[in-house]
């Protein structure tokens, strides 16, 4: 038997409490009854002999002696008189009885005195009260009343018995009972180890029913959520390995077919060869943009990236961002525009990063546009600060929308080819504008465009105006 089982240690701490409660309660309950019983014994006794006292005036007449014996028969009391040099001269009939020098010391001093004897011939135990005799103040001895108290230990002997054997039938049953609770207690715990035991081997569908509201209840429900967090984890990477890897292979595949064209003098003249020239540029930018991704995306994700925060303005930035993507949108024909409210705040954010979102946004809407407009609209009202990019591009469909921020994912399979990117610059953006407080939306319909918004939240010590 293992003894560090939490059904022993537990059901170890409820008998121990049982037992502190238990014990003193049996003990106390006992002097209550001893108490009670010794009480009553103590005051009849001691009126009793203190009646007596007054009552005798000689204690040599034959006639008190054989009153007192009657007495002692009528009141199932023993009564002894003594004289003052401690001769006894009554007994109702109590074996070996006898006072000590300071006993009798006491009554000459006229004080009563009270004691438990036990009788030599039968072992009877007798309650003794005496109080000294007086005539005309003087000394001139003692009676004494016995009362028998076997009947009392007798009782007292029966109400500890009971107590003991009812102590001895609560012990069994809570033992009973603490062990349906202790295994009623102990195994949701036994099946959250179960549970965490199959998670570390791989079976991460493993689910705990979560059957009540308290701490318990609230650990399966973690186990559950940590099961489906990893699941999901190991899915997504899963579903990373094998994008990055399809990724990866498409510009290779290229860079070799075409380097093995060029070696092999596989080409009919030299515009042919400038032009699988340029597609092994394309596709080793393309290879080198895609491991920049990944990378940074990573460090992102690890919270290993560095953010310079510092107040900066918005507007200068996107002024930057439109300027440096302006020829590429000029070589498709498309405007670009920047309307920017008065008064807007300056805003603790990295210029660097920031840039680099409105970048990825405008040349995304760039690539995936035609003809129209991309608007750059950013505005302050009191609580947000908002940047709405927009273009009159292709669009996203509706079912689409949830998804566009995952790593790697495509709205079609053919977009890859016929516009380019790596399929992580949404990722990056979404990660970018939370590691600096703020929120991205997305909003769109085929064929009229797509319009991302950014959200920062101001508050009044994170800001100064311009």
């Amino acid at each position: 038997m293992k003894w560090d089982k939490i059904v022993l240690k537990l059901g170890g701490i409820i008998m121990i409490l049982f037992l502190v409660v238990l014990l003193p309660l049996g003990f106390v309950v006992n002097q209550i009854f001893s108490g009670f019983y010794f009480s009553e014994i103590q005051e009849e006794t001691e009126v009793l002999s203190q009646r007596y006292a007054r009552t005798i005036t000689s204690i040599e007449n034959p006639m008190t002696h054989s009153m007192f014996e009657s007495l002692a028969d009528l009141t199932n009391k023993e009564v002894i008189i003594i004289n003052k040099e401690k001769k006894e001269v009554t007994n109702s009939g109590v074996s070996g009885f006898a006072i000590s020098e300071r006993e009798f010391n006491e009554l000459l001093s006229g004080n009563p005195i009270t004691k438990q004897i036990e009788e030599i011939t039968n072992k009877h135990k007798f309650y003794v009260s005496g109080h000294p005799i007086s005539t005309s103040g003087e000394f001139i001895g003692a009676v004494f009343v016995l009362t028998s108290v076997d009947g009392i230990y007798d009782s007292i002997s029966e109400v500890r018995n009971f107590l003991i054997l009812s102590g001895f039938g609560a012990l069994f049953l809570a033992l009973g009972f603490t062990f349906m609770i202790s295994r009623k207690m102990s195994a949701p715990l036994l099946k959250m180890e179960k549970a965490t035991r199959q998670l570390t081997r791989g079976n991460l569908d493993v689910r705990l029913e979560v059957s009540s509201r308290d701490e318990i209840g609230s650990l399966s429900q973690a186990i559950n959520d940590l099961a489906q967090e990893l699941n999901r984890y190991r899915t997504n990477r899963r579903e990373f390995f094998a994008d990055i890897s399809h990724e990866l292979r498409t510009p290779i595949s290229y860079l070799q077919g075409y380097a093995q064209v060029l070696r092999e003098g596989y080409y009919q003249n030299n515009d042919e060869k400038q032009q699988y020239l340029k597609i092994i540029q394309d596709e080793s930018k393309r290879l080198t943009q895609l491991i920049n991704d990944v990378f940074e995306l990573s460090k992102m994700e690890e919270a290993r990236i560095e953010l310079n925060f510092d107040y900066v303005n918005i507007s200068e930035i996107a002024e930057q961002a439109l300027s440096k993507v302006q020829r590429e949108a000029q070589i498709k024909g498309l405007n670009t525009s920047l309307r920017v409210t008065n008064h807007l705040p300056l805003i603790k954010a990295d210029s660097v990063r920031m840039e680099q979102i409105f970048i990825n946004l405008l040349s995304n809407a760039i690539r995936y546009s035609n003809e129209g407009l991309i608007k750059m609209e950013i505005v302050f009202n009191h609580k947000y600060l908002k940047v709405d990019i927009a273009d009159n591009g292709i669009g996203i469909p509706k079912e689409e929308l949830p998804y566009i921020f995952e790593r790697f994912h495509r709205v079609e399979k053919s977009r890859s080819r016929d516009f380019g990117g790596t399929g992580l610059g949404l990722a990056i953006v979404k990660q970018l504008v939370e590691l600096q407080n703020g929120s991205i939306t997305v909003d769109s319909q085929i064929g009229n465009g797509t319009r991302f918004t950014l959200s920062f939240p101001i508050e009044e010590e994170n800001y100064e105006k311009i």
